[in-house]
């Protein structure tokens, strides 16, 4: 057993016997006993001190009191502990690295899904026109297809600024297909020409903007112009929108989208003159891409409720449609919970929800779809949610499947 030594202090508790003891000299004993100041007797103290300091008797030898080291049972164990640390910390990141890189597959995957479920119409579109059938194409919305447009152009910038590159093949995959619809629906004269020749200009300037960004090609002052030039464009089609959902309930009006189209142009002006306090600056930036993620959640909430106004449509929705936005949000959950993106996470989630299962419990509800197919739709969503959040409290260390939307909404 190793040993160490070390020089005891002087204080009785620490300190071994000395050879010599202080009874022999009482006068030591009265100068250190507790009575009330007195100057007189302070200077006898001082003079029997410096008398009995400098007397040979009193040179005390005080001993080197051995002090253990620890066991080598002990050290063995805290080295184990150690090694057992390490090891479970090299697990985690391992493990953190491997669910890392499935999500972003994941993310990836949600392509397959969302092309499919816009390529029947495009097919549908093309066909109608070889067949000079233009009319069939007005029944496709095209101011419902430039709002879907824009969103997905908005959320593109805002996952190219995050570098979600998964994420950003989705977006623009999405524009390029939704744009693909509109060129259609032009070609058809459903989609006035001055509307189709500017949606193209933003559209072309958008991507060359966006694909200079992704590369750092791109001027840190044209990006910010940019950024604000689709807050600006987005944000007056949110209130617009959710206003033209009840119409004729309510009266038909551009003044929602005026009002916040002159908000946004203010906010825009407050914050190049710096009358902008940081946390507003810091909120109008991702203000663009929060009103495209509104936008997308409102697209179930107007479908919903145009099938509580005319429940004969309901027959009209395609199940397969229904299922496939709901793989394709969900596809997204997982990444956009690991990277704590809570608007990201918000949209893909009420996507599933109410986009895609919403619409199956309506399908089911008039008898559109079997039972079985509603409910392996249904489990296999709680399924996945149930793995997702399992898997991210795992890598995490996180005892709670809890703990990671906690993170999530309010932060680490």
């Amino acid at each position: 057993m190793a040993s160490s030594l070390f020089v005891v202090n002087k204080a009785p508790l620490h300190s071994s016997r000395p050879c010599c003891s202080l009874n022999s000299h009482p006068q030591i004993l009265e100068s250190f006993s507790c009575r009330p100041p007195n100057l007189p007797r302070t200077i006898n103290n001082k003079l029997h001190l410096k008398k009995i300091i400098f007397s040979p008797q009193l040179v005390c030898c005080y001993r080197l009191k051995p002090v253990s080291a620890i066991s080598s049972e002990d050290a063995q164990s805290i080295n184990q502990y150690d090694i057992n640390y390490k090891k479970s910390k090299q697990v985690r990141a391992g493990n953190f690295e491997q669910w890392d890189s499935l999500t972003a597959k994941f993310a990836g995957a949600a392509n397959l899904p969302f092309l499919l479920l816009q390529l029947p119409q495009i097919v549908l579109n093309s066909r109608n026109l070889m067949a000079g059938n233009k009319s069939a194409l007005l029944a496709v919305p095209w101011l419902g297809m430039l709002t879907g447009l824009l969103g997905n152009l908005s959320l593109l910038s805002y996952f190219i600024k995050k570098r979600e590159t998964e994420a950003v093949v989705v977006q623009m995959l999405g524009v390029i297909s939704m744009y693909v619809v509109i060129l259609q629906l032009a070609m058809a004269e459903a989609m006035p020409l001055p509307h189709f020749t500017a949606t193209s200009i933003v559209i072309v300037s958008g991507l060359i903007l966006n694909f200079m960004k992704y590369f750092d090609l791109l001027n840190a002052e044209i990006w910010h112009f940019w950024e604000e030039f689709i807050t600006i464009g987005g944000l007056p089609a949110l209130p617009q929108v959710m206003w033209s959902t009840f119409v004729p309930f309510i009266p038909s009006t551009i003044l929602p989208g005026l009002i916040a189209f002159f908000t946004a142009v203010l906010a825009v002006l407050m914050a190049r003159m710096g009358k902008l306090l940081e946390k507003g600056v810091k909120t109008l930036g991702y203000l663009a891409g929060w009103t495209a993620t509104l936008l997308f959640m409102w697209m179930p909430v107007a479908q919903m409720w145009t099938n509580l106004l005319n429940p004969e449509n309901i027959k009209g929705l395609s199940a397969v449609s229904m299922l496939l936005a709901m793989i394709g949000n969900g596809l997204m959950i997982p990444r956009a919970l690991l990277v704590r993106d809570l608007m990201w996470f918000t949209g893909s989630f009420w996507a599933c929800v109410f986009y895609g299962w919403g619409n199956l419990v309506c399908l089911y509800c008039f008898n559109s779809i079997s039972q079985e197919f509603f409910l392996a739709s249904t489990f296999g969503f709680l399924a996945w949610i149930g793995i997702t959040l399992w898997r991210d409290a795992q890598v995490h260390g996180h005892s709670s499947l809890f703990t990671s939307m906690k993170e999530l909404v309010f932060g680490h």
